[in-house]
């Protein structure tokens, strides 16, 4: 058997190749959409993909499920344990007609890929049609699992979390039966061997969970003895009341994303290749990525543009703030480009028609600036009475402490929430350290708002204090 972690630093995601290294056929578990990675990858290993797996319908990214059953005419093996609201209603769907070759799955399931067993296991609670999937290489001679494809059900040091049905996708009164369909299926989980490896669909910097651990991969016993949700299982009641505080606000996209999954994402192909335009040929209309350092940003910018440096917040930022119909422009060296793309069409925005050197950008006419005030000033400020406070931290890091009279908008959830933001007078925008606060700024002067960023964030205005 052949494993290979394919991991993507941005959004936190583990994608899995397993293939059998007697037929030479390999199965990818829960790929995103730019799938020439994993064709390449199998390629490379002398493998060709011949199947694709989903442990759930995913809220961060599009799948590249679809993608490969269109480009490689791999089969799809998919949950069919969703019931009508989270069932998959695009295996119908292929390009110029007809079905794909799919396998709908329930609990106890099984599938072979060569000498490779693929056992389905339902583990409902951050989603209702979730699977893990355990593999045994019985082309070794092996009878028992190796090890677990976790999805988001069980992380190094944290469990998925089970809100994201309501607090993402809406569906009002899925939070509480979640997080218990959740604690019974840990209950389970904590009987399994203590052998087996733990591969989990995400790391230490995703929105499915709150303290997910930065280690790749575990297994069952180590979780059993120090995952502190895990250990909460026992005891549903104190299990729902843990699990359902302190989980960080969805990012707007998700539920978009919980939707197109669900319904078909639209089939990529080629990997778009914006060509390179002057700041005068942006179209009209086109949402501007500007991936230029903060302090380039505010002191000119392109009217409209957003603040989007190519760090891991890259396409949580893009995905949030920018809508899938639009064209998009980018500010951005010619040797980031496909990186910027690729972390694109992960979040479903396709349509990026050029990109604009950052060197031309000083040059261009009518740029606009942010303005900026260091702590003292923003004291004054608020002071004055002349602004209203909009803190764009996390609901937790707001009730641990903040500004008096301050709204509080998660700058992720400003799109859906944009006629909460105070109006009638200038906003003073922070976050808790002054990052988060500038991508919100450049966003909401996008939108009409005249806004200041607070340098330094709620811990400059703290330090200032006194």
């Amino acid at each position: 058997m052949l494993f290979r972690l394919i991991y993507d630093d941005a959004l936190a995601q583990a994608a899995y190749l397993v293939g059998c290294q007697r037929t030479r056929e390999a199965v990818v578990f829960d790929p995103e959409r730019d799938v020439d990675r994993y064709i390449d990858l199998a390629a490379s290993e002398g493998l060709r993909i011949v199947g694709a797996a989903e442990t759930h319908i995913h809220a961060d990214f599009l799948s590249g499920t679809r993608e490969l059953c269109e480009r490689v005419g791999a089969a799809a093996y998919l949950s069919a344990e969703g019931g009508p609201d989270w069932s998959y209603r695009w295996l119908t769907k292929k390009s110029g007609g007809g079905s794909y070759a799919h396998r709908l799955l329930r609990h106890n399931d099984s599938f072979d890929i060569g000498g490779v067993r693929v056992r389905a296991v339902h583990t409902p609670g951050h989603t209702p049609e979730h699977l893990c999937f355990e593999i045994t290489d019985r082309g070794s001679g092996a009878g028992d699992a190796m090890g677990l494809i976790s999805g988001d059900f069980v992380f190094v040091g944290d469990v998925g979390r089970p809100d994201l049905l309501e607090s993402a996708a809406g569906q009002v009164g899925a939070m509480e039966p979640s997080a218990r369909a959740l604690a019974r299926s840990l209950r389970e989980f904590n009987a399994l061997p203590e052998y087996l490896q733990l591969w989990p669909g995400h790391g230490a910097g995703s929105a499915c969970g709150k303290a997910l651990g930065a280690v790749p991969q575990s297994t069952v016993g180590y979780e059993q003895r120090f995952n502190h949700a895990l250990a909460l299982a026992s005891d549903e009641g104190a299990f729902v009341r843990d699990i359902l505080s302190g989980q960080p606000e969805p990012p707007a996209y998700f539920a978009r994303m919980k939707r197109e999954n669900r319904d078909g994402p639209a089939v990529l192909g080629a990997v778009p290749a914006p060509r390179p335009i002057s700041a005068g040929d942006v179209p009209n209309g086109a949402a501007v990525l500007d991936t230029r350092p903060w302090e380039q940003f505010r002191d000119g910018h392109l009217r409209g543009a957003l603040s989007a440096p190519l760090d891991r917040s890259f396409p949580t930022v893009a995905g949030s703030f920018v809508e899938p119909g639009e064209d998009i422009a980018l500010v951005c060296e010619a040797s980031e480009v496909d990186r910027a793309v690729r972390m694109l069409v992960r979040v479903g925005l396709d349509r990026v028609v050029g990109f604009v050197l950052p060197s031309m950008i000083s040059s261009a006419p009518g740029l606009v600036r942010t303005k900026e005030v260091d702590a003292p000033g923003a004291r004054a400020l608020v002071a004055s009475g002349r602004v209203a406070v909009l803190d764009v931290r996390r609901g937790a890091e707001f009730e641990a402490g903040h500004i008096d009279g301050a709204t509080n908008i998660a700058h992720v959830r400003l799109g859906p929430r944009i006629e909460a933001v105070p109006r009638g007078k200038a906003l003073l925008v922070h976050c808790q350290a002054g990052v988060r606060s500038a991508r919100a700024c450049a966003y909401l002067e996008k939108r009409g708002f005249d806004v200041t960023n607070l340098a330094g964030g709620y811990a400059a205005w703290e330090k200032a204090r006194g």
